[in-house]
């Protein structure tokens, strides 16, 4: 134990500058980025339907925007782009790829941009997480990336079903070219889990299902296709291209005379990775422990009943999740000896102050934590290469400005705190409009969040406290301030929507830059507290 605790304590320090080559939401390589939680109208504590998404990502661009209700004549072109989450300014998308143009709809609705756009004024509310599916899927024959795909739904659709319908024309018609993508598509009645990817080589198209999360349960996806088998004969919960199962016969990928069941989550991806399984795990086991399921199984069940109902908050709590005080916590062998109040030691060890769940790329192989990092993965919720984290609530009781909700959280879940972006304000804070990609810069949002989660990732065990009283006191307070803003924007609404809009776009961009300005702050104490405390 004394030896693992040394070793564990020199090899942090060696490593503490060093970190992992950046993951992202697309492509054939990707197997641990992004987490989808998803809750059914009567799971939630208010009836609120709720979708949520982690954009666990180094290269997405980081700034957000209002993009409002606009008319277009007829025969106007709407332009494709590759790539479109890398531009760097809200104001120049010069260095956009062109890919190809598709006819505009007379109207596009307003929605929130974000890398990828999370709701719209018709409080359709958009979460996403990838899969890899199987590379024999993917096609250069099309124009449709998976983030173009989104903010077509956004701009077009007036309910989730609807936007699923949409995904199908449009792919159909103009061809789906990116991989294995689940969007987590909600409005104020059901949320739907939507798979899709590519129809194959040299074939234009998709290949799709979608399975809808029932009323009083919860579900979630974390980069594996999760949808199993397929009910047609219940289209309440069961939606599929039409090709869904004809594509895989024709690819050899199903033999319809096996007498196996057609499973479309191990017909076109796999259930390999354990980053994947064992997040699911942890999300049905935080929500409904009593089913004791196995942390080391295959498959769960597509959508659970949580034992008590659900707020944003606890999906904020889980996004936070480390998997600390479970057998899988990935610092449990980063150990160091205990001291007692006078600095002698006590003959025991404890956990290092050093020893934080983000450095696993580098010390999982070492120490072989939990299996080691291999092909099957092993990673926990929150992530420090994490762009942003939503929380997303549609709520029908409420007109469209009100009821549709996205709680907003910039970098790693573990340390953020959550603005309220109501979907009917005007627009956001200037320093919100600014990509933090290209450098460190004091007018960019994200970077406040940014530098603190990077600096208390150096010595977790003590600056994580830190971070906690923070976030803390703001979530407390504007979950404290929540119904009463609502009351008061619901009568302003009355009197005239217009009046509503203005005092939530001042109502939100205040939450914005009153946390924002508190992480500027919280930096500069974290460098003052811990200089020369390494």
């Amino acid at each position: 134990m004394k030896k693992t605790g040394l070793m564990a304590m020199v090899l942090l320090l060696f490593f503490l500058g060093l970190r992992s080559q950046p993951n992202q939401c697309s492509g054939d390589q990707i197997k641990d980025a992004c987490t989808s939680i998803t809750v059914g109208k009567l799971a939630s504590v208010d009836g609120s339907v709720m979708t949520s998404h982690t954009c666990d990502s180094r290269i997405d661009r980081t700034w957000i925007e209002i993009r409002h209700r606009k008319k277009y004549r007829k025969g106007i072109m709407r332009n494709l782009y590759l790539d479109s989450h890398k531009t760097v300014s809200v104001y120049d998308l010069s260095n956009q790829k062109l890919k190809g143009k598709i006819p505009q709809v007379p109207m596009t609705y307003k929605y929130l941009n974000s890398t990828l756009p999370c709701i719209n004024e018709n409080q359709v509310a958009i979460g996403e997480s990838t899969f890899t599916g199987k590379k024999i899927m993917r096609t250069e024959k099309g124009m449709i990336d998976y983030y173009e795909l989104n903010r077509i739904m956004a701009e077009r659709a007036r309910t989730a079903r609807e936007a699923i319908e949409i995904a199908d024309e449009i792919t159909k018609k103009y061809g789906y070219i990116d991989g294995g993508e689940c969007f987590t598509i909600a409005d104020p009645n059901e949320v739907w889990h939507l798979e899709i990817m590519g129809p194959g080589i040299e074939k234009k198209g998709a290949v799709w299902v979608a399975q809808r999360v029932p009323d009083d349960h919860i579900s979630v996806n974390a980069n594996g296709s999760r949808i199993r088998e397929i009910d047609l004969a219940k289209p309440d919960y069961f939606m599929a291209s039409e090709n869904y199962k004809t594509r895989a016969i024709e690819l050899g990928l199903y033999d319809p005379n096996s007498g196996k069941p057609f499973e479309f989550c191990y017909v076109y991806a796999s259930r390999r990775s354990l980053a994947t399984r064992r997040r699911e795990w942890r999300v049905f086991d935080i929500l409904a422990p009593s089913l004791k399921l196995d942390p080391n199984g295959e498959n769960f069940p597509f959508s659970v009943k949580p034992e008590k109902k659900v707020s944003p908050a606890d999906i904020m709590t889980i996004f936070r999740d480390t998997y600390e005080d479970t057998p899988f916590d990935m610092t449990k062998y980063l150990l160091v000896p205990e001291t007692d109040k006078d600095g002698k030691k006590t003959g025991k060890f404890v956990k290092s102050p050093y020893a934080n769940p983000f450095m696993h790329y580098d010390l999982m192989p070492l120490f072989k934590i939990n299996g080691g990092w291999n092909e099957l993965g092993e990673r926990c919720i929150a992530r420090y290469y994490c762009t942003y984290a939503t929380i997303i609530q549609s709520r029908g009781w409420l007109p469209n400005d009100i009821g549709g909700l996205v709680w907003f959280g910039y970098d790693n879940p573990a340390m953020t705190a959550y603005s309220p972006v109501y979907i009917g304000i005007n627009r956001v804070p200037e320093s919100y409009k600014i990509c933090g990609r290209p450098g460190f810069n004091r007018d960019c949002a994200w970077w406040a969040f940014n530098r603190v989660a990077d600096l208390s990732a150096q010595k977790w065990g003590y600056m994580r406290h830190d971070v906690a009283a923070v976030w803390k006191k703001f979530q407390e307070e504007v979950f404290h301030q929540q119904k009463e803003i609502e009351k008061k924007a619901l009568k302003y609404y009355k009197q005239n929507p217009k009046k509503a809009r203005n005092f939530l776009t001042q109502y939100s961009n205040n939450w914005m830059k009153k946390i924002e300005l508190a992480y500027w702050k919280l930096g500069d104490d974290l460098w003052s507290k811990y200089t020369g405390k390494f």
